[in-house]
């Protein structure tokens, strides 16, 4: 089962979270048909949005991560809720690109290029928050630990990690966040550190077995670490007819009208999830009745 854990340490001073979400980027992996190096990518921002989600407050509130690249792959889009749901699609899922030279990994910088990381939170405001940063390395952990720095002034550090089978199916997915809080001591700086020197990649400590509360006894070693909540989060899409006929209604009433005229039923599909909804001629002359009522 694929779980985050919230922790705190430090008498507060750190908080931090950790993940492991392998069936989430599997079945992501699965509605995109998407090549090894786009599932990794896509697996790395799915996990930070996952646990970036769950530090919102209502039941409303939404976190949309936006990545855009001038690399084959394009960029890619996560949203996430405050309950562990998350959804996410790439905007090309079928790249395919040679292994880096230096340490044979998936070259998720490679695919993305330069570019810019958006991040979106909907909190039920008048307007939503919105903080962008360029991509640093375009390996999603690194820029997202900019991203903490630059636009929420949050000293962070993020590990991030997806590891494929030769089958191109998913062997292990997770990631954790460690974030400063404000008069954090320099004792405590030095000792986290030291602490993340000794840990090797999130993929390999999940391979060895580790728990995301393992990996965060690791990481806040000697911290006095308390573990906070263990929330379950998975891939859910939150698709349906009823979206579907509004997104037509929202076309307008010529386009509408235009579809019509054309006689044959038309097909949408879901960017997050891929699936399919028929929608009749029948359907689409009382959806343009109600356009016309509105």
């Amino acid at each position: 089962m694929d779980y985050i854990v919230r922790a705190a340490a430090d008498n507060e001073h750190i908080r931090a979270f950790a993940a492991t979400t392998r069936e989430m980027t599997e079945r992501a992996r699965e509605a995109h048909n998407s090549s090894p190096v786009v599932t990794a990518a896509l697996g790395r921002l799915l996990t930070a949005g996952a646990m970036m989600g769950i530090t919102m407050k209502g039941d409303n509130d939404l976190l949309t991560l936006q990545i855009k690249g001038n690399g084959a792959m394009q960029g890619l889009t996560v949203t996430a809720d405050s309950k562990g749901h998350v959804k996410g699609y790439p905007a090309e899922p079928l790249v395919l690109l040679p292994p880096r030279e230096t340490d044979h990994k998936l070259d998720v910088s490679g695919a993305l290029g330069r570019g810019t990381l958006r991040v979106i939170k909907d909190l039920g405001l008048k307007e939503p928050y919105v903080g962008e940063v360029d991509l640093v390395t375009s390996e999603i952990a690194e820029d997202l630990t900019y991203y903490f720095a630059q636009s929420e002034q949050t000293p962070s550090s993020v590990g991030l990690g997806v590891l494929m089978n030769k089958d191109n199916t998913v062997r292990e997915a997770g990631g954790f966040i460690i974030q400063l809080m404000p008069d954090v001591s320099d004792a405590t700086i030095d000792r986290l550190e030291e602490n993340l020197k000794s840990i090797s990649s999130v993929t390999g400590l999940l391979e060895e077995g580790k728990t995301p509360e393992e990996i965060l006894g690791s990481l806040l070693d000697g911290l006095d670490m308390t573990v906070l909540e263990k929330v379950p989060t998975e891939f859910k899409c939150d698709c349906s007819p009823e979206k579907i006929e509004k997104a037509l209604i929202a076309t307008g009433r010529d386009e509408l009208q235009s579809m019509i005229d054309e006689g044959k039923e038309i097909e949408m599909v879901c960017s997050f999830c891929n699936k399919k909804y028929i929608v009749s001629v029948e359907k689409l002359e009382r959806l343009l009745n109600a356009a016309s009522r509105a």
